[in-house]
């Protein structure tokens, strides 16, 4: 197969956004060039000589933006017309001349063997040259992409990627900036894309790199995104994959499956089945399943056992566990509760609570941790007898 059958065989394009990149484009546009001539470059507002050094590549799809946009808005800009063009795939490669382009057969490659994806470059943040905020900002985002996703990449931070055109078609997009980068992975993984590393080279050279990276302002942009990626995930990504596991499965399969025959040890499940408790039963209405989540990431349990026993607060339950958590505090606190409690009229109980608050919240905390020792204890000691059976 010729260089430039390469990017034929998967009906791919490339995809080159540039602002004032004038030292490096020629070099980048040459070296792409010899693997296909379907490319598709967009000029993002550039004021230096772009414009005239892109004049003689006639053959070349080339899109000029009146003002510059930013990163993810020249992107999205390239897709729109990769894919009116009928490609299923594009390319992008940064024009600053940090990639190689021949590493663009490498992703063909991998998608020929197997199979669709989101692929990205992995470059070698280690080797020598690699500016240590470049470092740092890579290994944020891989934290943050993992925490949302469930996903561990080594690098989700490289422009040289390849994008299914077809899968990320109809996903809704926000960004416009670098933060887009973030963006698209994150919701193609969410989708069920495929979202992979391959191995690429990279060369910083600081005498004719320009990057437009403004650290404050686009880390800031980025943390804030990521902000609300971890709620979107903790409040309806998590729970969403988790209760069609639940639909799919059943408690009984669940229960055999994923607490019996999980790979986690004993003392870990029953610590999961004890958090998901505690945190079922304490009074966070409205932030159990957000907290669940983060706990059990931060204390390195199983989150689909924790998510799955915070569910002990089911609607059916909710006025018998508020009940409880009401006597549990009058005892503690050695006070009356009164007798005059309705359970028919909602608004009867939402009064009763707001008198006796301090009861409600002082028994649910007690009532939360002894039930969680009690479940998570009992989980234990069913585990080992099943494990003891075994043996």
């Amino acid at each position: 197969m010729t260089s430039n059958e390469v990017l034929a065989a998967i009906n791919a394009c490339v995809i080159i956004p540039t602002y004032n990149n004038g030292k490096t484009l020629k070099q980048v546009l040459d070296g792409v060039r010899r693997y296909t001539s379907d490319i598709i470059v967009v000029n993002d507002g550039s004021t230096d000589e772009t414009a005239r050094l892109l004049a003689p590549y006639t053959d070349l799809t080339i899109i000029h933006l009146p003002r510059n946009s930013g990163k993810g808005f020249a992107l999205r800009t390239g897709f729109l017309e990769a894919d009116a063009r009928g490609f299923d795939y594009a390319i992008s490669i940064d024009s600053d001349g940090q990639h190689f382009p021949d590493d663009i057969p490498k992703f063909a490659d991998e998608i020929q063997r197997n199979g669709p994806a989101l692929l990205i470059g992995d470059r070698n943040m280690n080797q020598a040259g690699i500016p240590g905020k470049s470092s740092f900002g890579n290994r944020f985002s891989n934290f943050w992409f993992r925490f949302e996703t469930g996903i561990t990449l080594a690098d989700t931070q490289s422009g040289f990627r390849l994008y299914p055109l077809k899968q990320i078609r109809n996903i809704r997009f926000y960004t416009t900036k670098f933060e887009f980068e973030v963006e698209v992975i994150v919701k193609a993984a969410w989708r069920g894309i495929p979202v992979r590393n391959i191995p690429v080279k990279v060369l910083y050279n600081p005498a004719e790199r320009v990057s437009h990276f403004r650290p404050f302002r686009d880390f800031t942009r980025i943390s804030i995104l990521n902000t609300w990626l971890v709620v979107v995930t903790l409040l309806y990504i998590r729970p969403r994959a988790y209760l069609r596991t639940f639909r799919e499965k059943g408690f009984k399969r669940f229960f055999l499956e994923d607490l019996l025959h999980s790979d986690d040890s004993t003392s870990k499940k029953a610590s999961s089945v004890a958090l998901g408790v505690l945190v079922g039963l304490s009074p966070l209405w409205g932030f159990q399943t957000i907290t669940v989540f983060f706990l059990a990431f931060v204390l390195r349990l199983n989150k689909l056992i924790a998510f799955a026993f915070s569910n002990i607060s089911l609607p059916p339950l909710i006025p018998l566990i508020i009940y409880a958590g009401l006597q549990v505090g009058a005892f503690v606190l050695g006070e009356p509760t009164g007798t005059s409690f309705q359970w028919t009229n909602i608004g009867t109980y939402r009064a009763f609570i707001q008198q006796h608050l301090t009861e409600y919240i002082i028994g649910s905390l007690v009532l939360s941790i002894v039930t969680a020792a009690v479940f998570g204890v009992g989980t234990y000691l069913l585990l080992n007898i099943k494990e003891r059976r075994k043996v």
